[in-house]
């Protein structure tokens, strides 16, 4: 039976850096990839007991509605930050008693 998620994968294009956001600006710890997937490209990191992982796809399209939700200390802090480096947080009050936000992959990563 299942027992968690071990990660999620997401997908950035070619020539992406994904470090510089996930990395420099959410803070997050990279993990070491195993040897034999370094080839791929890409990068993962830890996030709590779970992992992030961002794999290189060719012929990449950002989703549209999929999304990963990560829980923070200080909402208001990260949102200081992203605007800090010039990333745009679309403020959402659709889930009564979640204070939320997106950022756009496209913005970010492409």
């Amino acid at each position: 039976m299942l027992t968690g998620i071990d990660h999620v994968q997401l997908a950035a294009p070619p020539g992406s850096e994904p470090k510089a956001f996930f990395g420099n600006i959410l803070g997050m710890q990279e993990v070491e990839k195993p040897a034999n997937l370094k080839k791929r490209g890409g990068v993962w990191f830890q996030c709590g007991p779970q992992q992030l992982h961002i794999g290189i796809q060719e012929n990449f399209t950002p989703a549209i509605k999929a999304h990963p939700a990560f829980t923070v200390e200080n909402i208001n802090l990260l949102k200081e930050r992203l605007t800090e480096h010039e990333v745009a947080v679309k403020e959402d009050e659709l889930l009564e008693g979640a204070q939320r936000f997106f950022v756009d992959d496209r913005l970010v990563i492409a």
